[in-house]
């Protein structure tokens, strides 16, 4: 069972890497995924610099628990993405955006496999 929630959980770390990378070096690909065009000037700067610090963040705190054995690094990535899932149904209830179903499903998904994971993978000392 720990083998099968330690792939659950580098599955998704390994794919946030790659979409914080891919928000270094290519943000034009990556931007439409999140129904985002790109700006200009200090606009795309904070698109780039915001959203591949989130993703690569985000990965790195799983990866970080999952090589270290140490639970608490799984709490920065379930509040970063709760947070988000929060943010995006708030959005969607008080400022008129398209309720994000396909994005915020996979954020609570992954939370609940973090959290699943900071209870039942053993805490190495």
């Amino acid at each position: 069972m720990n083998k099968v929630l330690k792939i659950l959980v580098l599955l998704p770390a390994i794919l946030f890497l790659v979409t914080g990378l891919r928000w270094l070096v290519a943000p034009a690909g990556v931007a439409p995924m999140f129904g985002l065009t790109l700006d200009q000037g200090v606009g795309l700067s904070s698109q780039v610099g915001d959203m591949s610090a989130f993703f690569i963040t985000l990965a790195s705190c799983m990866l970080i628990a999952l090589i270290s054995g140490r639970r608490s690094w799984y709490y920065p990535a379930i509040m970063l993405l709760s947070i988000t899932a929060v943010g995006r149904v708030l959005a969607w209830l008080v400022h008129d955006a398209t309720f994000a179903l396909d994005l915020i499903a996979p954020e609570v998904i992954v939370s609940v496999i973090l959290l699943v994971a900071s209870r039942r993978l053993p805490e190495e000392t």
